[in-house]
């Protein structure tokens, strides 16, 4: 599981490196790709392969299905951890999280979010509303 936030810069080559405690979890691989809030995710190898049965068992016919697909793996990229625990991340992807020296590594459970500071610092910024969306989730939760 991964938590926290980890402030970081990437080099000129748009690598990152991985805060060390979540280095052992991605030893096997990693898979990057877009996330709806501009920001970049990251999952395991394992993980992301389980996502991809579940997407798989999705009916294709739905437009909504396919575009989703379509976003999320189409942007997609195969990654590993350096011996130096740095992530390659390619600029198509640093483009579309606007990524460019200051970063945020963000543990969501079983996923990594990268962030441009500056976005993610805005994206705390407007969760004010906190209590609100944690009212809207729970009533998910108790939903039959």
């Amino acid at each position: 599981m991964f938590f926290g936030e980890h402030y970081h810069s990437l080099d000129e080559k748009g690598r990152v490196i991985l805060p060390a405690k979540f280095r052992e979890a991605l030893a096997d691989g990693l898979f990057i790709t877009k996330s709806f809030d501009n920001c970049l995710l990251i999952y395991r190898k394992q993980d992301w392969f389980e996502m991809v049965s579940k997407m798989d068992a999705l009916p294709t016919t739905r437009a909504d299905v396919r575009s989703y697909q379509r976003f999320l793996f189409g942007s997609a990229v195969e990654g590993e951890v350096s011996r130096q625990g740095r992530v390659s991340i390619p600029q198509h992807l640093r483009d579309y999280a606007g990524l460019e020296k200051d970063i945020v590594i963000v543990g969501v459970a079983n996923k990594l979010e990268i962030w441009s500071r500056e976005r993610y610092e805005k994206n705390i910024a407007s969760a004010e509303q906190a209590a609100e969306i944690a009212e809207r989730i729970a009533e998910l939760a108790h939903r039959p």
